[in-house]
């Protein structure tokens, strides 16, 4: 049994016992959260797709950590002006542990 759910603007596709890297929440580690805009779930009794979101579909998950991504360089420049910037990124990320589907 699998699951797409949405957060942070983006859909992942989810099954009990995944791990995932998503947007970062502000949630504590250790915590339960709980996912309620699930946009599709396939059981064995079939596929079903909402429109937007399903009814009484939930998908529960762990908090495992609150981090930060690898920095990435970013550089812009301005041709023939001598102008020129580099600059770093890291994007936050909470990274979760799927618990249950529950549909």
């Amino acid at each position: 049994m699998y699951a797409i759910i949405e957060t942070g603007g983006k859909q992942y596709k989810v099954e009990s016992g995944s791990t995932i890297f998503i947007e970062k929440m502000d949630v504590e580690p250790e915590q339960e959260v709980t996912f309620d805009k699930v946009v599709a779930v396939c059981t064995d009794a079939g596929f079903s797709a909402g429109a937007p979101y399903l009814e009484d579909v939930t998908v529960t998950a762990r908090v495992l950590k609150n981090g930060k991504a690898k920095k990435i360089t970013v550089m812009t420049y301005k041709p023939k002006k001598n102008v020129k910037r580099k600059m770093g990124h890291r994007q936050p990320y909470t990274k979760v542990e799927i618990t249950s589907v529950n549909a």
